[in-house]
């Protein structure tokens, strides 16, 4: 039996409580984050690619599952597959009317995702956070937070390989009056400002937190505002990048923003 993957965890936390619209939430957002193995119909040929489909119930499904071994033991031979995330699927598959078979009758994670579920999640992820400058004043200690945001936050960050040395959240007071808490990266890479902002806004949407309870800013170690959110807030290491590897083409659809084509 295969070990369990954060995606059965999320699945059971799921299926323990129906009304729980929090665990349903960290569900999705799982399977959006994860590296999902889609069944093909033959090898993908450049950006192209052909999944299987599949009439369940009322609509048609493509296959996915979050390890190889699980597409192995529900296939039964060999067969093609892409490897792409969670949130890439569900772009490409937008619009089509297409539901997702995610570990079907290999896991316990097993779940169909009906068209509008995957629609839905597909446009919960283009969402982006609003750009505002403001002048903080004063950094103090979190308070007041959701321990389910924290720990959201701590499970999006731990997926940021090498996109910033690590982050502060603290309360701040900006000159204009205003009060909110803050996410303070430090020595983030420039070119991933953007998406470590879009993983801050993903981490309150799927705590069911409503949107704007959390601004984020971006600081150099030298900068004296640094020193003034080590002290106060409460700190969030970001993974280190992995040595240099040896070179491994890309697969179709591991850029969110380019999303396979489907044939």
């Amino acid at each position: 039996m295969s070990a369990t993957t954060p995606l059965d965890q999320a699945h059971a936390k799921m299926e323990a409580d129906a009304e729980d619209d929090a665990a349903r939430l960290r569900f999705y957002e799982r399977l959006a984050d994860a590296e999902l193995f889609l069944l093909l119909t033959k090898e993908p040929e450049g950006d192209n690619i052909a999944p299987e489909l599949f009439e369940l119930s009322d609509h048609s499904f493509v296959l996915v599952f979050d390890t190889e071994e699980r597409l192995s033991s529900f296939v039964g031979k060999p067969a093609s597959y892409a490897a792409l995330s969670g949130r890439a699927i569900a772009a490409m598959l937008a619009g089509q009317n297409i539901g997702l078979g995610v570990n079907l009758e290999v896991a316990p994670s097993s779940i169909l995702v009906p068209p509008e579920a995957l629609a839905w999640l597909a446009d919960t992820l283009t969402h982006a956070p609003d750009e505002v400058e403001a002048t903080p004043q004063e950094f103090t200690a979190p308070a007041g937070l959701p321990e389910s945001l924290i720990s959201a936050l701590d499970q999006k960050l731990s997926t940021a390989e090498g996109l910033a040395k690590f982050a502060y959240l603290v309360g701040v007071s900006y000159e204009n009056g205003s009060k909110s808490h803050l996410l303070g990266f430090v020595d983030a890479v420039p070119q991933a400002e953007g998406a470590l902002a879009k993983a801050v806004s993903e981490a309150l949407t799927f705590s069911g937190i409503e949107a704007g309870a959390l601004d984020v800013g971006f600081f150099a170690a030298s900068d004296p505002v640094s020193a003034q959110l080590a002290r106060a807030g409460l700190r969030f290491d970001l993974p280190e990048p992995q040595a240099p590897r040896e070179y491994v083409p890309v697969m179709p659809g591991s850029d969110p923003d380019s999303p396979p084509r489907l044939r």
